[in-house]
């Protein structure tokens, strides 16, 4: 059989670890790699583990945040020590340390001011991985925050033969496509009416990351635009709405769509500019009030789960459910 050129590679990342070094044990892991002329680096979360290939949650922190903030953050290691995937928190770049960036396109710093390959990091990244842990290739999933959703959204554009789905978190898709993606890549977006940075409704935001302003998409068109590309029913239906105090959150669905994909909008009101579930982390002048009224990281990976991506290397079964 003669496999595409990104089945190659993932088909000699596979035998690369097979005749390789035994693969990486549970815990936490700094890894460091060189992409585009750049020292790039990420941490990955390993599960307790039987060797079975593993699905990816590929995690993209903030702009002017790392990795390790964004680790700390969101909660997902807990999921995937539950569930058995691998919890990925890959690194932007920057100038000043650990504020970093990632260039989703029109946003943000460093980043997008110096060009750079953030896809074809990831891609590197996800080759790299599969040389130190079974990776289920066909089970790879990215969410992110803010700057880092933005980053997800670009994925899903660009990179869809990795993708499985995407679950941004408080920013919109910055990059123009005048093409839907080759293949349906389901959506579940987390966003909140009161989002003071990322404004809902779009437009100009304040001053950030850095002393620059952003302009923002509308969400609801966002959202409206990946059910087209999904080729979702135009009408949109009302699950469910939970709430918690002043805070509510209204799951809105787009499905079934074509080749079983599903676009989920999580309308929040009463929160800011945060991941919902996860608990403070920055001053709430910053970047809002915090919610418990849903739980991101835990609605995004029962979303995930149900998502494959059909067309990829079948490598190795999973094992899991």
């Amino acid at each position: 059989m003669r496999l595409r050129p990104g089945a190659r590679l993932s088909a000699l990342a596979i035998l690369v670890f097979c005749v390789g070094a035994a693969p990486l044990p549970p815990g936490d892991h700094d890894v460091a790699l060189t992409h585009g002329g750049r020292e790039r680096s990420y941490i990955v979360h390993v599960p307790p583990t039987t060797g079975a290939p593993l699905p990816v949650v590929l995690s993209f922190h903030g702009a002017g945040a790392n990795g390790h903030a964004q680790q700390g953050w969101v909660g997902l290691d807990r999921l995937a020590d539950q569930d058995g995937f691998l919890a990925v928190y890959p690194n932007g770049t920057g100038r000043f340390g650990r504020f970093l960036f990632w260039n989703a396109g029109t946003c943000c710093g460093y980043a997008q001011d110096n060009d750079v390959d953030d896809v074809g990091f990831t891609r590197a990244l996800l080759d790299d991985l599969a040389t130190r842990v079974p990776v289920d290739a066909t089970r790879v999933y990215a969410t992110g925050m803010s700057n880092g959703a933005m980053m997800s959204y670009r994925l899903a554009l660009e990179a869809s033969d990795r993708i499985a789905a995407i679950a941004p978190v408080g920013g919109g898709m910055l990059v123009a496509s005048p093409h839907a993606p080759p293949r349906p890549v389901p959506v579940m977006h987390f966003h909140s009416v009161d989002d003071p940075r990322a404004i809902y409704g779009g437009g100009v935001g304040p001053l950030f990351p850095f002393f620059r302003r952003v302009r923002h998409p509308n969400i609801e068109q966002v959202v409206g635009e990946w059910a087209r590309y999904d080729g979702c029913p135009s009408e949109s239906r009302v699950v469910a709405t939970r709430r918690d105090g002043e805070h509510t959150a209204t799951e809105i669905v787009y499905g079934p769509c074509r080749e079983g994909s599903e676009v989920v909008l999580w309308k929040l009101t009463g929160a800011g500019h945060v991941w919902p579930g996860a608990d403070a982390r920055y001053p709430r002048w910053f970047l809002g009030t915090p919610t418990k009224v849903v739980d991101a990281s835990e609605e995004m990976w029962r979303f995930f789960r149900r998502f494959t991506r059909p067309d990829a290397p079948a490598l190795a079964p999973s094992g899991r459910d």
